[in-house]
């Protein structure tokens, strides 16, 4: 059991990497943009697949993003990822009614988690093996991702 407060965007971008590196079965992110998360990256993108290709019967990584266009627009490496993995890997939008909402929360195996209070700021923190404090963040990860329905698809449909 861990708790560690992240004060630079260095030590945001370190403990991002550590919590996908122990990611096993479970990963919900809710963020901005992912701007900051850089999930696209090599490294990033290579534990995300790591984790997508592992044996776990419930494999799950979902996405609630605010605003989906960059990750349209400047991610084709996770937009391609969403449509070799739908059956595990999902993004949805979030609903004009939560725009509000300033912080971002990355939830790892419900046991892990990291927590940005101010999606300008880096100021955030890292709890490991703490899922006793990470319940409250679960049930608010849910309750945001059951509020957002409209799916980010990697094609466009239409005529």
């Amino acid at each position: 059991m861990a708790r560690e407060l992240i004060t630079s965007w260095g030590d945001y971008q370190t403990a991002i990497d550590r919590l996908l590196a122990i990611a096993v079965r479970k990963i919900a992110i809710y963020d901005e943009d992912l701007g900051h998360l850089h999930l696209d990256s090599a490294p990033r993108l290579g534990q995300v697949k790591r984790l997508l290709h592992g044996e776990s019967s419930n494999l799950a990584v979902r996405i609630a993003i605010r605003n989906a266009d960059p990750l349209r627009q400047r991610q084709p490496l996770l937009m391609n990822l969403l449509t070799t993995f739908s059956h595990c890997l999902t993004a949805r939008q979030t609903p004009p009614q939560l725009a509000h909402l300033r912080d971002t929360i990355i939830l790892v195996d419900d046991q892990h988690g990291l927590i940005r209070f101010e999606r300008d700021q880096a100021r955030s923190k890292l709890l490991l093996d703490e899922a006793n404090e990470l319940k409250p963040y679960l049930n608010r990860f849910e309750e945001i991702w059951s509020e957002s329905s409209e799916t980010v698809n990697s094609t466009t449909l239409g005529l």
